[in-house]
């Protein structure tokens, strides 16, 4: 069954949590230890959403509780938005990986795994309604504002949409802070990530 007739059939995020669980749209369920859903109260007027889980979410089960949730979690209490009151997911549902000695290493989803798993967020997008939409990184954001979309360009910028959600505000993916080279470049670049999420706190009140 496809990711599109198992979501199609679910309306609450629980259930669609329970159908996911059982998704085999694509590949990927087969190396990942379970599914990875979305998380967070339906009323929530943010979303964040990222490419995929790492593997500190793969094990827990848990969207963004690895060293990049720890880097969002201290951005968004920066700026004013507490972490219980948004929904945080990703545009894939199971981690993709590559063996690097006993270590699991990301791999970049490709299009068609991104596209077998858009019905589960265009599920979650349809049951939470938010008023911001928050691509976190180059993979979240084309896949919700197309191919064409360049963070690096247009990171921080309000775009109205009626098709997501009223606003999107792409930023990067919080993993590539912790990246930096040096601590910084580190700290240069939690600034920058930081006042695009203070563009967001400001479109919420």
């Amino acid at each position: 069954m496809t990711a599109v007739e198992l979501a199609a059939a679910q309306r609450s995020l629980d259930a669609l949590r329970a159908a996911a669980a059982g998704c085999r749209a694509c590949h990927l369920w087969e190396h990942a230890t379970q599914t990875v859903f979305g998380e967070g109260t339906r009323h929530a007027e943010v979303m964040f959403v990222g490419e995929q889980p790492g593997d500190k979410e793969d094990l827990a089960g848990h969207p963004f509780v690895g060293p990049a949730g720890r880097v969002l979690d201290e951005a968004l209490e920066e700026v004013g938005i507490d972490r219980e009151h948004v929904y945080v997911t990703n545009a894939v549902k199971h981690f993709k990986w590559k063996a690097r000695g006993k270590r699991r290493i990301h791999d970049k989803p490709n299009a068609a795994e991104i596209a077998a798993c858009r019905p589960w967020l265009d599920a979650e997008l349809a049951a939470v309604r938010p008023t911001v939409v928050v691509p976190l990184g180059a993979t979240a954001a084309q896949a919700l504002l197309g191919r064409a979309f360049r963070v690096t360009a247009q990171r921080g910028a309000v775009i109205e949409t009626t098709k997501i959600a009223p606003f999107v505000v792409a930023t990067v993916h919080p993993s590539s802070i912790l990246r930096a080279p040096d601590p910084a470049a580190r700290h240069a670049a939690q600034r920058e990530f930081t006042a695009d999420l203070a563009v967001v706190a400001e479109l919420l009140h």
